[in-house]
């Protein structure tokens, strides 16, 4: 009975997360008839040209060097706290890590530190402490990188076409309300409301302070605040912001290229690009791995910069298997290549401090 216990909130929540996944594949596909998931198909498999490949190749290489500079920028941040991992089993705990994530959200964040407690001999407590800071920190840099992809999308989205019988665009249909000005400031507007909902809790904070469950959410968001101020806290703060840096340029380089693997994707504008890749990172924190939301999110994004939404479906589909295949086939690979390493204590010692 108690293993059931502990085992049921995991379960749960992997049928939860799957299921989001299987109503997002429906709602990207429940208004396409016959012709339009034929045209999916054909749309994805155009990319079976050497033009083709070669930008799915070199897709795939961003998307690995991606995952290769965070093992360095874990490897950073356990140094700071006196522990020198190798490079080799940083990696391979950063792929084992996303392929844990498959099967049940934030396991992979567990497993990593359990991979290294394991094989480099760092206590569990630190290697989780150095894997939040991370996340707390990738956090924020999303959220700037998403005020930017909004402001960016304003004017688009006002004249996305909402009504295709009649070429209604949302600007449009706003102004038929009566609410001219929200079509026109859309974008803002929503940035406007964030504002004020942050505002607004700040002024209420001793009325919801009494509220335990929402104590744990505001618990939830100063813990990520303190993790990303606490990079100053690291031997090479600049460092680990390099590295940070270079691994969104990766993942934009990665939608970049497979977007180039197709010919009606080949010319989109590289504020498309940055739009999938803030837009869509939503997708892997809403449902299993992206399933499903990943295609639809990068669909609606595309769409505003012309091009349809069944060629949006296909080259998100795209996208989401070549994710979803580097972390298929490098975890299993990094589990197998685990198996030929010794155990190491990866504490520094006085003389590597002062090599260091």
């Amino acid at each position: 009975m108690e293993k059931l216990k502990k085992i049921l909130p995991n379960l749960l929540k992997m049928i939860l997360f799957m299921g989001l996944g299987v109503l997002f594949i429906w709602l990207s596909i429940k208004d396409l008839d016959k012709e339009d998931i034929q045209m999916i198909f054909s749309s994805m498999s155009l990319v079976n040209n050497p033009r083709g490949w070669f930008f799915i190749f070199l897709a795939i290489v961003a998307i690995v060097l991606a995952d290769v500079i965070r093992a360095a920028r874990a490897k950073l941040l356990l140094k700071s706290i006196q522990y020198k991992p190798r490079f080799s089993m940083m990696f391979y705990s950063v792929m084992v890590c996303y392929l844990a994530n498959l099967a049940l959200p934030r396991l992979g964040e567990i497993l990593r530190c359990s991979f290294l407690q394991r094989y480099e001999n760092i206590p569990f407590q630190k290697a989780l402490g150095t894997v939040i800071l991370e996340r707390a920190f990738d956090i924020v840099c999303w959220l700037f990188l998403f005020i930017i992809a909004l402001l960016l999308n304003n004017d688009l989205l006002s004249h996305l076409v909402v009504d295709q019988s009649t070429q209604t665009t949302l600007q449009e249909w706003f102004a038929q309300k009566g609410l001219s000005y929200v079509g026109n400031f859309l974008m803002y507007i929503i940035l406007l409301v964030i504002i004020l909902i942050v505002v607004i809790i700040r002024v209420t904070r001793k009325w919801w302070q009494k509220r335990p469950a929402l104590v744990k959410v505001a618990d939830f968001f100063k813990g990520i605040w303190r993790g990303f101020l606490s990079i100053k806290n690291i031997s090479k703060p600049w460092h680990f912001i390099f590295w940070t840096i270079a691994m969104w340029i990766c993942y934009y380089l990665g939608i970049y290229l497979f977007f180039q693997s197709l010919p009606f994707t080949q010319h989109i504008d590289l504020g498309a690009v940055f739009s999938v890749l803030v837009f869509g990172t939503i997708a892997f924190m809403i449902s299993q791995g992206g399933l499903g939301a990943y295609p639809l999110i990068t669909a609606g994004i595309v769409m505003l910069y012309g091009i349809s939404y069944t060629q949006g479906l296909a080259a998100g589909w795209i996208g989401w298997i070549l994710q979803t295949a580097v972390s298929l086939i490098l975890g299993p690979i990094s589990l197998v290549l685990t198996s030929f390493y010794k155990r190491q204590d990866a504490a520094l010692t006085p003389d590597d401090n002062e090599q260091a």
